[in-house]
């Protein structure tokens, strides 16, 4: 081997040897403690951008460490291939959505490899393979079959261009999370997963995730949405049925002058007379093309329009018009307000704009409020007023009063309500898994039965652009026969939201060749639950919310025994270029191929770990990248001069070993302290090869290294540097440790092992002030004790001017660090 560095040789030989000797793959050994270490998986888009490389190299340093520390460690890659991005590409290339993602895969597998990740191969994934999705809707018709699966007509949201619908956590500031189109409302029948079911579980749970982002769970609790109060019976004239009214203010409702209900209220139309119904319909119209979001932001302008019918507030047996309201959602509690303008801001100013009455129910103290005058509504707790026997009690405890008394009258009951909705998974797309339900005219809506899966998403579908579903116009595909009395029969042409996909591929890893089932339960109760996951906070509320739901279905249908699918959550930063996020349309992308060309993918790796802390942004910095190389090559030549001393080295006596080889080998111990602790506690990868970087010098600067007596400590230093970096710079660390005289791999000689007594300094440099202003320093061994530290720092000549005369009143000592003597 030639002592120049040349990464492309380098990495090439050894990912050869990694793929030949089939380094990473991971078989269950209950010998061992199982890590299981994972990324989100990839969407096949065709290229990787340097998100993926920082994304993948944090997962793969932890992955390669977990190895050397003696884990059985598993670490899958594979690919979340159904969406819309192929679909569209198909329209564009004249092509075919299975042909541009299975290109898609095998280039960007060769970009993954090429980087010198340690994934297990073996496991590979693909969710637009059959041998995965008919897994899935297994599961679907076993959800199906206890109710969790179900088909209803609801408002949904729609993005006309991708048209498709989307869940609502696909829905950002109004826009498609996909493509920033605006979304509108539509009524549709679609199929839904009754996410509802496990709120409870859902929200619990985030109290037993210590191991997860607190960001991450708190936008997780306030998504559920967990809201306590009462559901209320408000009578409408001239009609039989009430209207169901959800409110957490129950201490209010003697104050209830009016009802808002959502524009897109089953009984909005029914309730609207003849002389409103023009107004009506065009409020309506209005509203569907406004973001939900902002419908409700506080910001956002408050407008209605009068039904002309009117309902009786039950308590007070006043007569309440009602009104839709943009500010009104139908899937947040029953989709109908009462509102009380005195004691709700969003309400006082649409009364003002309307015109309609206030009463005051709750007064401060000391304070009489007059409707007639109030500039602003009153929120706060205070003492009931006008609100018969509830009167002179705190509003707060009124709440349960008030509760009990509607419960005992039949007009309401206490209930739980919750922010979060079903899930609805119909999309109107070809390249999806198909849901595997038919409809006959005369037995209605049949599950396909279990014998006949898969339904395979047929390949002779056509894309021209011209809008609707592909899948549709195949008649081959939706001319079946009804399974329960053979006549002619339609399969559903929907497909699942792609987000099903996601919510168990980490489940399948365990087992991806087991062909009884979705899951060997065998295998998924060793490898489960994974031990590191690693993605982007912006999967919080959709992938992330998804998948636990979905782990805790398939725990209940008798797959898996776990609750929750991942221990430990670490969210990485983006990487920002010119001061934003890497994009085509900014023009400040940095192609990984380029850079992996240029200097190998070691120093992608290395600049991509050391120049932020994980889970910060990442600026990039072409400088960075270079002296990361710099870097590299110094290590390597460090190495080499370092060859012919070190060669025939003899065994390490550290009682033989003089004051300069004493330093470096503490040096050494205290580095392998640092970046041990570094990566097993904090991820603080920037940190870490920073030590390495520190020991380096101190190498370099020894300067006995070249003396044959010192050639044991010399060598321990170095053979510490390359197994310190080796989950960094797999490749590099390699190729050093083989040519240092090793046969075994990196791997198998396992992480360096740390002397505490070499880590011990000799020596203590203890900081002194006086009365809490720096005044010196004191070298001081390491040994001494407190009444000598401080008589040292006393008799030192450089601090006796500031103590003289001024008597001491007493001394500080913080061990090993300072001296505070006070004085005067």
């Amino acid at each position: 081997m030639e002592e120049k560095y040349l990464p492309s040789r380098v990495e090439e030989k050894w990912q050869e040897f990694w793929e030949a000797d089939k380094s990473f793959k991971a078989i269950e050994d209950r010998t061992k403690e199982k890590y299981y270490l994972l990324e989100m998986f990839p969407y096949p888009s065709g290229r990787i951008h340097m998100g993926h490389v920082r994304n993948y190299s944090i997962g793969d340093v932890i992955a390669r460490y977990k190895r050397m520390k003696g884990f059985n460690v598993l670490h899958p890659m594979g690919w979340d291939a159904f969406g819309m991005p192929a679909e569209n590409a198909a329209i564009q290339n004249k092509s075919h959505p299975a042909k541009w993602t299975y290109e898609n895969i095998a280039y960007m597998r060769g970009q993954l490899k090429r980087l010198g990740l340690s994934y297990d191969w073996d496991r590979e994934l693909a969710t637009c393979n059959v041998e995965y999705y008919k897994w899935e809707q297994l599961i679907f018709l076993q959800m199906y079959e206890k109710g969790l699966a179900y088909k209803k007509v609801s408002s949904v949201n729609w993005c006309p261009k991708c048209e498709t619908v989307l869940a609502n956590e696909q829905v950002e500031d109004g826009c498609c999370w996909r493509c920033d189109s605006t979304v509108e409302q539509k009524e549709l029948e679609q199929w839904s997963f009754r996410i509802t079911d496990y709120a409870e579980e859902l929200l619990e749970h985030t109290y037993k995730l210590p191991g997860w982002p607190e960001r991450v769970l708190t936008m997780q609790r306030n998504w559920i949405g967990r809201s306590t109060g009462c559901e209320i019976d408000f009578p409408i004239e001239g009609h039989l049925a009430p209207i169901k009214v959800f409110t957490t203010r129950q201490d209010t409702l003697f104050g209830a002058t009016f009802m808002s209900l959502a524009p897109e209220h089953p009984m909005a139309l029914e309730l609207t007379t003849p002389e409103n119904m023009a107004a009506v319909t065009a409020f309506i119209e209005k509203v569907k093309k406004t973001d939900r979001i902002k419908r409700t932001a506080e910001d956002f302008e408050k407008e209605g329009v009068f039904t002309g019918s009117y309902c009786i507030n039950p308590v007070t047996n006043r007569r309440m018009p009602v009104y839709l309201a943009n500010f009104v959602l139908t899937d947040y509690g029953t989709g109908a307000v009462m509102v009380v303008p005195t004691h709700d801001q969003r309400d006082f100013e649409f009364a003002r704009k309307y015109g309609i009455p206030m009463v005051v129910v709750i007064q401060p103290g000391g304070e009489s409020l007059d409707p007639q005058t109030m500039t602003e509504a009153f929120t706060a707790e205070g003492i009931m007023v006008n609100s018969g026997s509830f009167d002179g009690l705190k509003s707060g405890a009124a709440k349960e009063h008030i509760a009990d008394y509607l419960e005992k009258e039949g007009i309401g009951k206490k209930t739980v309500n919750y922010r979060l909705r079903d899930w609805g998974i119909s999309r109107q797309r070809y390249w999806g898994n198909p849901i595997p339900m038919i409809y006959c005219d005369l037995c209605g809506v049949v599950p396909v039965p279990e014998t006949d899966l898969p339904v395979v998403l047929p390949m002779d579908a056509t894309f021209t652009g011209e809008g609707g579903n592909p899948l549709a116009k195949v008649d081959a595909f939706v001319n079946a026969t009804c399974p329960q009395c053979g006549g002619a029969a339609r399969r559903e042409t929907d497909t699942m939201d792609t987000f099903v996909e996601s919510s168990w591929y980490f489940l399948r890893y365990c087992c991806p060749d087991f062909v009884s089932g979705p899951l060997d339960k065998e295998k998924t109760e060793y490898w489960m639950s994974v031990d590191q996951y690693i993605g982007g906070i912006e999967h919080a509320v959709m992938h992330l919310l998804y998948a636990r739901f979905f782990t805790k279905v398939l725990r209940d249908l008798g797959y898996c025994d776990i609750d929750e699918p991942f221990t430990n959550l670490l969210t990485q930063g983006m990487v920002i270029k010119d001061g934003s996020k890497m994009s085509k349309s900014k023009g400040n992308v940095v192609d990984p191929n380029a850079l992996i060309e240029k200097y190998g993918a070691d120093t992608a790796r290395l600049f991509s770990l050391f120049a932020a802390p994980p889970e910060k942004d990442l600026d990039w910095s072409d400088q960075g990248v270079d002296g990361s190389f710099r870097f590299l090559n110094r290590v390597w030549k460090l190495v080499y001069d370092a060859l012919p001393v070190i060669g025939n080295a003899g065994a390490l006596d550290p009682a033989r070993l003089t004051g300069e080889g004493k330093g470096l080998r503490r040096q050494v111990h205290k580095t392998i302290r640092k970046v041990t602790e570094d990566i097993e506690e904090r991820f603080h990868f920037n940190t870490a090869i920073a030590a390495v970087m520190e020991l380096v010098n101190t190498i370099q600067s020894f300067e006995p290294k070249n003396v044959p007596q010192n050639a044991p400590v010399v060598k321990e230093a170095i053979e510490s540097v390359v197994m310190l970096l080796a989950p960094f710079v797999p490749h590099f660390t390699e190729e050093l440790w083989s040519q240092l005289g090793n046969d075994n791999t990196l791997e198998l000689a396992g992480w360096p092992a740390f002397d505490a007594a070499a880590a011990i300094d000799e020596e203590l440099l203890v900081v002194v002030q006086v009365n809490g202003k720096l005044r010196g320093k004191l070298t001081v061994a390491a040994a001494a004790s407190e009444d000598d530290v401080k008589g040292a720092a006393l008799a030192d000549e450089r601090i006796k001017p500031f103590i003289e005369g001024k008597g001491v009143k007493k001394i500080v000592y913080v061990p090993g660090k300072l001296v505070n003597i006070v004085v005067g």
